[in-house]
């Protein structure tokens, strides 16, 4: 089984980290992906008993803290082990305590702190980061996060001029509006106003192309979740958000348009429409109707697709008929 003797002490810094713990987890580390994954060279077969042995000492000994704190001091291929090992181990149900790694990130919450600041270090953004979506799988972790100042500093964090941590930060960012929809909508009706303010002046508006692809598409898969339904019909009621998805429209890339007009037909399709919405949609109807007529003609076996737009170009023509009614 594998030797843990470094472990005894909860917490440790990494400048006190010394010489000697960094090799004994150049050892361990292997051994315990081999206990967690077994080994296909060597045709080495997993053992349940051994893995609910090596979760349980691994949690209930706070091995996971000093693993995190090492991170740095470990070269780039056993950082990948690592990952590896506290994905499995973060999954992983004992049956004694299926719970065990839900229980001890909820006592030990600090721990995702350290993770998500790692985004502000360029070398340990893309392995803190891998950790830190493992650790939101539960939910008191993904609450905690998105109760915390980490979700202002998200928005920084997704415009880094490296792609690679700005993707990953986008994966953690997606991860947390969308794992558990009852924590999310929650947040989302508390902090809408201010949310979508930075969503919509930092990310949907970005110069830059894959910030705004991916916010798009986020936002879409947000407002259409049925648990965020009340905060949907509210930013669907605000002008200002409308003026900032018909500008999305007329973006030059047809990706974002596309992921754009599911985000525009839940406007049109809102049944309790604002009379400042319906002004804006009258005053662009012919513009519209006939954008949408050449609207990815190329899409023509999209049954879905071709539903929803019909869908909505007949929505905006009934708004002028109820207009002219009234």
């Amino acid at each position: 089984m594998v030797g843990f003797g470094l472990f005894k002490k909860k917490k440790i810094s990494i400048s006190k980290t010394p010489a000697s713990s960094i090799q004994d987890l150049e050892r361990i580390i292997p051994e315990m992906r081999m206990v967690l994954f077994g080994d296909d060279d060597d045709e080495v077969t997993v053992s349940e008993r051994a893995c609910d042995q090596l979760t349980n000492t691994f949690f209930s000994e706070g091995r996971l803290r000093v693993l995190i704190l090492s991170l740095p001091k470990l070269e780039s291929g056993l950082q990948l082990d690592a990952i590896h090992v506290i994905s499995g181990l973060q999954r992983r149900r004992v049956a004694a305590n299926p719970y065990i790694a839900s229980d001890y990130m909820e006592n030990n919450l600090d721990l995702i702190d350290i993770l998500l600041s790692g985004y502000q270090v360029d070398d340990l953004a893309l392995t803190y980061g891998a950790i830190a979506r493992g650790c939101i799988r539960h939910q008191c972790v993904a609450k905690y996060v998105l109760e915390s100042d980490h979700m202002k500093k998200f928005f920084a964090y997704l415009q880094n001029p490296s792609f690679e941590i700005a993707s990953d930060a986008q994966a953690t960012f997606r991860e947390l509006l969308t794992r558990h929809k009852s924590t999310v909508s929650e947040f989302l009706s508390k902090n809408q106003d201010w949310f979508f303010q930075e969503y919509n002046s930092q990310l949907l508006e970005s110069p830059n192309y894959i910030t705004r692809r991916h916010a798009v598409k986020l936002l879409g898969d947000i407002l259409q979740c049925s648990s965020n339904s009340a905060v949907r019909d509210k930013y669907v009621s605000s002008l200002n958000n409308l003026r900032v998805v018909m500008n999305l429209l007329r973006d030059s890339n047809r990706h974002i348009q596309f992921e754009c007009f599911h985000v525009f037909k839940l406007f049109v399709g809102n049944q309790s429409k604002p009379q400042e919405i319906i002004r804006v949609l009258l005053a662009n109807q012919s513009k519209l109707l006939q954008f949408f007529g050449e609207f990815y003609l190329d899409r023509v076996n999209d049954e879905q697709f071709e539903a929803d737009k019909s869908l909505v170009m007949r929505e905006i023509i009934n708004t002028t008929s109820v207009t002219v009614k009234s």
